[in-house]
């Protein structure tokens, strides 16, 4: 085997020696002066079309220098190692320390169209408001404004409406939280089901009464347990214009922890549930109680159709700036979007709160004695001191200008004589008797402004769709267009205070946990539907519909709205009390048992090679799953399923990769023995890395290394056999403080003990050097490698010779072609802080970030222990603390997981008090104050740190990634749960991992956070060389960042398959995909649309696509896959059993 690689090295030298001594002659001829001479009389003509080949080559030559590179690192692999395997296998441990694996066979090549790197550079128009610029012009300073504490004193003249009267629409409306203080169920039998039983009778009442609704998870629930009557009468009322659904949604989307996958599916829910039992698409946004919003949020509402969208809980300092210049109503425009396609007309409501005291004008004083349910005798009052008023002959003259001074004064902030109220509260309307106090005495104040054509102005009941029509009309435009005059603005709205300096940052973190737990869930969903899609499909086109369990619909369905009712804004965010918070775990947990049934079912179907063999049993399931699954109670640790092998035969394992694209990896399962060995499906033989299980010495991790088509469902052979060559053991080495300390050695995977010293140690893959701290086992520096490739020989020779032939092609324009290999080196040390709270009253708690200052380094009294694993496949370093216990891991394989690091932070602070723990990164990268955070995982927000802020108001929500940069440098973090990210000093990235905290922060919820769990915050960080400088406004991902981001939240999944007394029938691999997908397309979700039943499915399935904007202004890397661009354009075949429905989703 030496010999024929040292031969075949040999000959592909000689060849290439040749090519290019041919190569320098036909140089030499070229620039000959004769042959210049007799070669110069070009027609012009020819010599153009010879210009574009040129250029085309140019191109070409640029697509493939990704290949080039490869072959040129395969060459120096092979040569300067200078390594042989004693024993003649791979893989092996070179002289040098570097583990050598076996050729993956397969040359990957990056083949990104120049278009489709424009839309990262290309020139966009300014908008008028672009919200960095306006937190660079603003004092953030809160003198006292008046009435309007946060505002500023409001005149106008009497004559200003005699030409166009104010029309003014009063929009009742309900908030109804799935969950808060109470649960979703709790509030429904007590509050939300009476609100909606007193609307169907009083509404229909008086045809004039308007109300909107949003909550679709409640609605739906109401009209499960309503009878026909009360459901037409509904419909009625509905299909009349008197109630509006507005938004759709299944519940009002928090936006700064959601991921887009999930607000799209809770969007979805709700639409399909509206489309179904009512006909109806709604028109209008409504969100009134999100702690921020995101400019994902008028981009889906967009895509799905909605004209308009409202929203309230904005900076109090933004909203007094947008109200002194009039642009409080605008067209939101995403920062990446070269024209006006994304634009959505956006009502922003001006003062504190959506309640009545803060919404008819300026002065809550005078509006609380409109809000009747506050009339004497009532269980609420009124703060002021200032009661309302029961309407009646003697008095509504002067009610009805003492409200109309309000009216008038509110709609000076607003560019039209149109006028927006909202008129409710949280569970308002719940009591027959509230409907007549509100709509009674509000009808006599409307009646007698309308009979007074003195008063000029149009009073009624209206919904927000009527409003928004009202404003249109006016204008003289279209639904959804831009009226003449309105501002275009941009970007987002974060970070939120409603007063002082009392930041709603503490949310982006605030029970982790869930967070994670909500992100794995969603993982699994999208699993689950793809592989229910495409198993109900097989089996329609094969006609075995019946004998597949099409009734595993409930249970995507159930998990749809699980997943759906977590996205509240009081959910997710981690702001509801513990026992509501029990109950969003405990039906989340519900969801995840029905998924991976979901999963299990739709494998089974898809693998087996002979469909006649198909036999589905429900209480015999023919796979299970492994991958940190197992989950005894809803708030417990995942843990793993132990694999058992038998030497009497081989254990089938079937491997899901839920990416579209294929996927070079290392996978870790848990098995028995030591005696491993993992075959491919065509017997090939893997590489297999033992290790040590802590927590028992009878079962091993067994990682190996898989290459999965994109979308497949793979079958591996796992056999207890003889010691393989193949099968290697970690190294493992425990760092310990202290004299006269040893490990024990456990065979049969011995561990080695040392004394630990200051001195810096290292670990290292092909692509990365890691080196760590002597005292804390922390990361110090990051060291990336010349790239290696896994390119066959073969391979590699076919390469040169296309490389060369190009090369002749362009003997007379290319000088030269140079790949710089000098290792990059970055500081990136890791750094754990720990932040107090104020010791004033106001304190942080659930929503509020309210620091006693700067963070203090994290300190404990004994040094940490730290193990050092060593292997072919995989290195760590894992180092114990008191109260965090940190992994950082990376691959030795070629591709997207070998480029980054892998980090695993394990957070306990359980007995901690008023103590929030934070990780810091340290780089020297240049950063400045500019750091760059992700919303909802769709798209990149440019963030400043402003000295004038203050600590707490630098916080940004990191659903999925945060990177810092510089000329040279990218580093990013990319995050498999949504946590706060700041970047406080140039260089640095810092993340709030975990908060305990002892009280309330007065915000409605009663409780502080004194509930954490055990919790693993999983993060990947890359580092990248960069060539590109941003825009001030937008920026993007990389190709390899945006795969990083998906293969760290979708991990594959391991199903093995469940010994059977009658034997396994025969497997084999299952590909959907006929050719691959373009690298800057993600598959969202391949969804099946529910039928008129709600529980089975239609015979229609939605694709959902996301094209991604890349940067390319970034060092080619092998990512272990075939990357090309389509600008774009992708074909969906079909067959007629499987119709698709497709909606494509750009960004």
């Amino acid at each position: 085997m030496k010999l024929r690689k040292q031969v075949t090295v040999c000959g592909g030298a000689i060849f290439c020696v040749a090519v290019f001594s041919l190569y320098l002659m036909l140089d030499r001829v070229q620039h000959d002066p004769a042959r210049r001479q007799s070669g110069g009389n070009f027609p012009r003509s020819q010599i153009s079309v010879l210009q574009n080949r040129i250029e085309q080559l140019e191109q070409l030559l640029e697509e493939n220098h990704q290949i080039i590179s490869h072959i040129k690192d395969s060459v120096m692999e092979l040569t300067d190692t200078g390594a042989v395997s004693p024993s003649g296998h791979l893989p092996f441990r070179s002289a040098n320390g570097s583990w050598v694996l076996p050729f993956d066979g397969r040359p990957t090549f990056l083949a990104v169209k120049p278009q489709d790197c424009q839309f990262a550079v290309g020139n966009r128009d300014q908008p008028d408001v672009q919200m960095l610029d306006v937190y660079s012009l603003l004092k953030f300073d809160n003198p006292d404004g008046g009435v309007w504490k946060q505002g500023f004193d409001i005149t106008y003249e009497p004559n200003e409406w005699d030409n166009e009267p104010l029309q003014v629409f009063v929009v009742p409306h309900s908030h109804n939280d799935p969950g808060w203080v109470k649960t979703f169920d709790k509030y429904f039998t007590d509050q939300t089901q009476h609100i909606l039983n007193n609307m169907v009778v009083k509404l229909a009442e008086d045809p004039r009464r308007k109300f909107i609704w949003s909550e679709i998870s409640f609605f739906s629930k109401w009209w499960e347990t309503a009878d026909v009557h009360k459901q037409e009468a509904m419909r009625k009322l509905i299909l009349g214009g008197q109630l509006e659904i507005v938004t759709g949604g299944w519940v009002m989307t928090d936006e700064a922890n959601a991921h887009y996958f999930a607000m799209i599916d809770q969007l979805i829910e709700g639409h399909q549930w509206l489309e179904s039992n009512l006909g109806i698409t709604p028109r209008s946004g409504w969100a009134v109680d999100p702690f921020g919003h995101s400019a994902t949020m008028p981009y889906l509402l967009k895509r799905a159709n909605l004209t308009s969208m409202l929203i309230q809980r904005i900076h109090y300092s933004i909203k007094k700036h947008f109200a002194s210049t009039r642009n409080l109503e605008f067209m939101w425009r995403q920062a990446w979007d070269m024209g006006s396609n994304t634009d959505m007309f956006c009502h922003m409501m001006p003062f504190y709160s959506y309640d009545v005291p803060h919404t008819c004008g300026p002065d809550p004083k005078i509006c609380c004695q409109f809000d009747f349910k506050r009339l004497p005798g009532g269980r609420i009052n009124c703060p002021w001191k200032v009661p309302p008023k029961t309407i009646v002959e003697a008095n509504v003259a002067e009610r009805a200008q003492l409200l109309l001074d309000q009216y008038r004064k509110k709609s000076k902030l607003y560019r039209s004589k149109v006028l927006l109220v909202p008129l409710g509260d949280d569970f308002r309307y719940d009591k027959a008797l509230e409907w007549d106090q509100q709509y009674i005495n509000y009808q006599k104040l409307f009646d007698y402004m309308n009979s007074h054509p003195e008063m000029h102005v149009q009073a009624q009941f209206g919904t927000l769709t009527d409003y928004f029509n009202a404003v249109y009309k006016t204008n003289g435009v279209a639904q959804g267009s831009r009226p003449a005059g309105y501002p275009v603005l941009s970007g987002d709205f974060f970070a939120y205070a409603d007063r002082e300096d009392h930041y709603w940052t503490g949310y982006f973190t605030s029970r982790p946990f869930y967070k994670s737990m909500d992100r794995i869930i969603e993982s699994h969903l999208r699993g689950a539907e793809i592989l229910y899609s495409l198993a109900v499909a097989n089996a329609r086109h094969a006609g075995m519909e019946g004998r597949y369990p099409v009734s595993d619909y409930s249970l995507l369905v159930d998990a749809r709205r699980s997943v759906g009712l977590f996205q509240h804004h009081d959910a997710i965010t981690g702001t509801a009390k513990e026992n509501v918070v029990i109950d969003y775990g405990t039906k989340l947990l519900r969801s995840l048992i029905g998924l991976k049934r979901v999963i299990i079912n739709a494998a089974h179907f898809l693998v087996m090679k002979n469909k006649e063999f198909y036999r589905f049993y429900q209480t015999e399931p023919f796979l299970e799953t492994v991958m940190d699954d197992r989950r005894a109670t809803q708030d417990s640790m995942p843990q793993r399923t132990l694999i058992e092998l038998d030497p009497a035969g081989p254990r089938y394992l079937v491997m899901f990769n839920p990416v579209e694209r294929e996927r070079l990896c290392a996978v870790t399962v848990l098995v028995n023995t030591v005696r491993v060995r993992v075959l491919t499906e065509d017997g090939q033989t893997l590489p297999v890395q033992l290790s040590a299980q802590w927590s028992s010495a009878s079962q091993m991790s067994a990682t190996f290394m898989v290459r999965l088509p994109p979308l497949a469902l793979a079958v591996f052979h796992l056999y207890d056999s003889p010691d393989s060559p193949m099968t290697l053991r970690s190294d493992t080495l425990l760092r310990l403080s202290g004299r006269g300390v040893a490990a024990r050695a456990v065979d049969p995977l011995p561990v080695r003990s040392q004394q630990a010293d200051s001195q810096t140690f290292y670990i290292s893959s092909q692509s990365l050097t890691l080196g760590f701290s002597g005292t804390t086992g922390l990361l110090e520096v990051c060291i990336s490698s010349p790239l290696t490739s896994a390119v066959s020989l073969i391979s590699l020779i076919s390469s040169l010779i296309v490389f060369f032939l190009l090369l002749l092609a362009l003997r007379f324009h290319l000088q030269s072609i140079k790949r710089k290999d000098d290792p990059q080196e970055v500081k990136v040390q890791m750094q754990f802080m720990v932040y107090g709270t104020r010791p004033s009253k106001d304190k942080s708690g659930a929503y509020l970030f309210l620091p006693d200052g700067k963070a203090k380094p994290y300190h404990q009294k004994e040094p940490p222990v730290v193990r050092v694993v060593e292997g072919p496949l995989f290195s760590e370093v894992v180092a114990h603390y008191q109260h965090f216990q940190q992994t950082i891991r990376i691959y030795n394989v070629p591709g997207v997981d070998g480029l980054s690091i892998d980090i695993t932070t394990m957070v306990d602070i359980r007995d901690q008090t008023n103590k929030e723990l934070a990780i810091r990164l340290v780089t020297d990268i240049q950063s400045g104050e500019v750091f760059y955070t992700d919303l909802n995982g769709f798209q990149m927000q440019p963030r400043r740190h402003y000295l004038k802020l203050p600590l707490q108001a630098n916080f940004y929500p990191m659903p999925s990634q945060a990177y810092i940069q510089d000329g040279n440098y990218r580093l990013t973090l990319h995050t498999a749960q949504a946590l706060g990210v700041s970047s406080l000093e140039s260089g640095q990235l810092e993340v709030i991992m975990d908060r305990r905290l002892m009280q309330d922060d007065n915000r409605g919820l009663g409780q502080g956070l004194k509930d954490n769990k055990k919790t693993a915050n999983r993060f990947r960080l890359l580092l990248e060389r960069r060539s590109m400088t941003d825009s001030a406004t937008t920026s993007f991902p990389s190709v390899l960042s945006h795969m990083t981001n998906a293969m760290l939240n979708h991990e594959v999944l391991a199903l093995p398959v469940l010994p059977k007394r009658r034997g396994i029938p025969p497997l084999q691999t299952f590909a959907p995909l006929k050719s691959i997908l373009p690298c800057d397309l993600h598959l969202v979700n391949l969804r099946s649309i529910q039928s008129q039943d709600p529980q089975s499915p239609s015979p229609y399935t939605a694709l959902i696509l996301h094209r991604l904007a890349l940067d390319c202004g970034f060092e080619a890397q092998n990512l272990g896959f075939n990357c090309t661009t389509t600008q774009g354009q992708v074909r969906v075949e079909t067959h007629t059993e499987k119709r698709i429905k497709l909606l494509t989703i750009f960004a």
